[in-house]
């Protein structure tokens, strides 16, 4: 069974740029027809789809955040990474990594347990 799990800091300033990676293990991400998402909950708020990257390494990205997000894969690793440049305290939300055989779910197969990341200086 596919595990995944989310790291990166707790805490990032306003402006700066949020990084997480997700580490996948029990499956490789290069396997055909999976699609390897971030979606977050902010605070009092329902899930939102980021973006994604499938096992060819084409991207997918939210359009409201295509200026601002970057999504890439490390395959020798069996990662993949989150970043969100000039983040403001409404990034402020729990982020997930997870898989499925589509993009633009927030009821994905698996998904990674959560990592908060609070925007604040």
């Amino acid at each position: 069974q596919v595990q995944l799990q989310e790291s990166g800091p707790g805490l990032v300033k306003p402006s700066q740029t949020l990084s997480l990676t997700c580490t996948v293990s029990g499956g490789s991400i290069t396997t055909s027809y999976c699609y390897w998402s971030w979606i977050r909950q902010p605070p009092g708020k329902g899930l939102e789809w980021l973006g994604a990257i499938d096992y060819g390494g084409s991207i997918y990205t939210r359009p409201s955040l295509k200026g601002r997000t970057s999504i890439s894969r490390d395959t020798s690793k069996n990662q993949f990474n989150l970043q969100l440049r000039s983040v403001t305290p409404e990034d402020t939300a729990v982020y997930y990594c997870a898989r499925d055989v589509g993009v633009g779910t927030t009821t994905p197969t698996d998904r990674g347990q959560g990592s908060q990341v609070t925007v604040a200086s």
